[in-house]
């Protein structure tokens, strides 16, 4: 690489479109470089500028204003009619309006990506806060069920856990609230029982110590059962039960 396009680096850099070769060998030209450094220093501080909004939609006449001044912008002569001091000028001119105006076109196409992102956290949102009103009102269903039996059981530990049943609905709310919550490494675990089976019935967070369950399938087992384990739970239950819950 030629000291010439070693300068010529300085607006790319400060865009970080040059690759790792390009990247070390400005870095130790400007370090031996003055006008470089100086020219460096004006363009971060005008691309900081330019970058000011870019949390912002671009306005949608952005682009045909860009089209419009690069028309307008006059064209520099061929090189072999420009004296030397005004080829060096105008070489950094040029340098300096296609840095602008990437620049220009970066914090376009950012202000475009972070709408996009917005856009989509709103969009996440929304998901849910409809899955917990949907969630709600299916335990509100299950509560207000007619034939709704209501179960509780104490905690090793302290705390208790109660289940609220229905066989019409095949589903049950399951509360739980311990007086000491778990490890951030462990979770609280449900199962259903029947017989000498055990099937899992559902995972709290890590380190959560109180939850409300909606457990499908449950009623016509003979219980529920509650045990201490990794966080993400368990193939199989690790002994000893923390809650049985009797459904029968």
């Amino acid at each position: 690489m030629t000291p010439t396009d070693v300068h010529s680096l300085v607006g790319a850099y400060v865009l970080d479109a040059v690759d790792d070769l390009e990247r070390a060998a400005f870095e130790r030209h400007v370090g031996e470089c003055p006008s470089c450094r100086t020219e460096l220093d004006e363009l971060r501080e005008t691309s900081a500028r330019m970058a000011d909004s870019t949390w912002s939609v671009p306005p949608p006449q952005l682009k045909s204003s860009v089209m419009a001044a690069v028309g307008r912008t006059r064209q520099l002569p061929p090189p072999e009619t420009i004296k030397p001091e005004r080829k060096l000028r105008g070489s950094r001119t040029q340098r300096w309006t296609l840095a602008a105006a990437a620049a220009v076109v970066l914090a376009a196409g950012t202000g475009t990506t972070v709408f996009a992102i917005q856009d989509q956290r709103v969009r996440d949102q929304s998901a849910i806060a409809s899955a917990a009103e949907l969630r709600q009102e299916r335990i509100q269903s299950i509560l207000a069920s007619p034939d709704l039996v209501v179960r509780t059981s104490p905690m090793r530990g302290g705390g208790k856990v109660t289940v609220a049943s229905s066989a019409t609905r095949n589903a049950s709310v399951v509360a739980l609230g311990a007086d000491s919550a778990p490890q951030s490494d462990q979770a609280f675990q449900l199962w259903s029982l029947r017989g000498d089976t055990a099937t899992d019935a559902g995972v709290l967070a890590a380190g959560e110590g109180s939850a409300v369950q909606v457990v499908d399938g449950l009623p016509g087992n003979d219980g529920l059962g509650v045990t201490l384990e990794p966080a993400g739970g368990s193939k199989v239950p690790t002994a000893p039960l923390f809650a049985k819950v009797s459904l029968t």
